[in-house]
């Protein structure tokens, strides 16, 4: 009876000793699995070239902006957005930076089906500025050169329109070789600044 006694003591205590082993085996193989699953989806990630969601939001490649036309509906002229791709390091820097690629489209003319621009050919952004009082932007003096009222009032909202595409409630000011510009043209258009889009359409009627 005592060795029987003795035996099952001793199976008991070999079925203890091997189940905490399991478990402590599983455990490991557990916690090895867990603390190695995001090295290796790290490296995943980094051989595919994808943006962790988190910082895609902080260093955007790809930013929308709009640049703006002018198309004849029948009765008047209104403003027609068309959608510019900022791409590269430029989408990642500051507004004024990606405002001046924006405005290089602008300036550059619009492209077949787009609509028309009032804004003279030859204009060219001499700079732009975000600042705290609003958006500078300084243009050479081909934008003061031809076209009668509408086509003078056209260049303003242009202007007006394509500075505010990343905000559309800013502040516009109109620079022409680094003056602040109060007429445009030989009819005499007064340009009262600062401008929003807002004040534009108000004053302003195309």
């Amino acid at each position: 009876m005592k060795d029987q006694q003795g035996s099952k003591r001793i199976s008991s205590g070999v079925i203890a000793a091997v189940s905490a082993a399991v478990i402590a085996v599983s455990g490991g193989v557990a916690w090895f699995t867990i603390h190695s699953t995001p090295n290796t989806q790290t490296q995943i990630d980094k051989s595919t070239n994808r943006i962790d969601p988190q910082q895609k939001n902080q260093s955007s490649l790809e930013k929308s902006t709009n640049i703006y036309w002018l198309k004849d509906n029948g009765k008047n002229f209104e403003f027609v957005p068309q959608p510019v791709q900022v791409q590269g390091k430029a989408s990642g820097d500051k507004p004024d930076q990606v405002l001046e690629v924006v405005f290089q489209s602008l300036l550059a003319g619009p492209t077949e089906g787009t609509g028309s621009t009032t804004i003279p050919k030859g204009t060219k952004l001499e700079s732009l500025k975000v600042e705290n009082d609003g958006i500078h932007v300084n243009l050479s003096n081909e934008f003061t050169t031809g076209g009668g009222s509408t086509s003078m009032i056209g260049r303003v909202g242009q202007v007006v329109y394509t500075a505010t595409t990343l905000n559309p409630n800013a502040k516009v000011y109109i620079e022409v070789n680094g003056k602040k510009l109060e007429t445009l043209g030989g009819e005499g258009l007064e340009v009262e600044q600062p401008l929003t889009r807002e004040k534009f359409d108000k004053d302003y009627s195309l």
